[in-house]
C-alpha cells in the first residue's frame, strides 16, 4: 500500500509575512499641479463671483467671502483622498495636545508681531491704504448681526483652515515630495502665501504675518499647529471687522 506523498512546502512558506508598510512611508501621488489647481479654483470662483453678482448686497457679498476659500479648501482635502492617504496622513492634520499648545504660543507671539507690523504699515500707508481685500470689501457696508458673525467666524475660524490646506498642505506636501529641504519649504511657501493673496500692496505685511505661521508648521510637521497659530493671528482682524459690520466702531 502506498503511502500517500504529503506535498511539499512552498520555497517562501518559510519566509515570514512582509510587514504593512508604516503610515509614516506612505507617499502620496499629488505634486504642484495639486496645488495650482486648488489656487485656480479659488481665483476662478472669485472672478465668476464678481463679474455675476457685480454690486453685492448683504447677503451676496457673504458668498463671495466665503465660497472661493471653502471650496478650494474642500478640493484640497478631496485630492488627498483621491491621490494620495487623506488629510490625516499627508497633512499632519490631526490632534495632538502639543501641536495646540505650540500652535497657540507661536501664533500669540505672531499675534504681537503682526499686530505691531500692522500700525507701522498704516502709518506708513496712510489711513484707508493698504487694506486687505475682505476690509475693502465690508467698508462702509453695516450687515445684519447674524451675517456679521458668520464673516467674523470665517476670517477667525475658516479662512486659516481652508488657506493652510491649500499652502502648507498641498504647496508644503509638493515641496517636500520633491526631496526639497525643510528651509526651503518653509521660505518657499511663506512667499507663495503672501504673494497668493494677490494684494500686491499687501506682500510685505503679509510676508511678516506668515512667518510665524510657517514657523509653527516647520517645528511640529504637521498642519494641526500651523492651523491654529494662524487662527490665533486672524483674530483680532476679524473681531475689528465684526464691531465695524455691526457699527460699534468708525470704518
Amino acid at each position: 500500500m502506498n503511502t500517500p506523498k504529503q506535498p511539499e512546502p512552498a520555497a517562501n512558506a518559510s519566509l515570514p509575512p512582509t510587514p504593512p508598510e508604516p503610515e509614516s512611508a506612505r507617499t502620496h501621488r499629488w505634486g504642484l499641479g495639486a496645488f495650482f489647481f486648488a489656487q485656480a479654483i479659488f481665483v476662478l470662483v472669485s472672478v465668476t463671483l464678481a463679474a455675476a453678482l457685480g454690486s453685492p448686497d448683504s447677503v451676496t457679498l457673504v458668498v463671495m467671502l466665503v465660497l472661493p476659500t471653502v471650496l478650494a479648501g474642500a478640493v484640497a482635502v478631496v485630492i488627498t483622498v483621491v491621490r494620495g492617504n487623506g488629510p490625516r496622513l499627508d497633512f499632519g492634520l490631526e490632534w495632538h495636545w502639543s501641536d495646540v499648545t505650540t500652535g497657540l504660543a507661536i501664533g500669540s507671539v505672531g499675534l504681537v508681531t503682526t499686530t505691531i507690523a500692522s500700525m507701522l504699515w498704516m502709518k506708513w500707508m496712510g489711513p484707508g491704504e493698504g487694506q486687505s481685500t475682505v476690509s475693502s470689501l465690508v467698508d462702509g457696508v453695516q450687515l445684519p448681526p447674524a451675517l456679521a458673525v458668520v464673516i467674523f467666524l470665517h476670517i477667525w475660524l475658516v479662512a486659516p483652515l481652508c488657506e493652510e490646506l491649500l499652502y502648507r498642505g498641498l504647496l508644503w506636501g509638493a515641496m517636500e515630495r520633491l526631496r526639497w529641504s525643510q528651509l526651503n519649504v518653509f521660505v518657499l511657501s511663506t512667499a507663495v502665501f503672501a504673494i497668493g493673496h494677490l494684494e500686491p500692496e499687501r506682500t510685505v505685511l503679509l510676508l511678516v504675518i506668515a512667518i510665524p505661521i510657517g514657523v509653527a508648521r516647520l517645528v511640529t510637521g504637521r498642519l494641526t499647529a500651523s492651523v491654529v497659530a494662524h487662527q490665533v493671528n486672524n483674530f483680532l482682524p476679524a473681531l475689528g471687522l465684526l464691531l465695524i459690520s455691526l457699527g460699534l466702531l468708525p470704518a
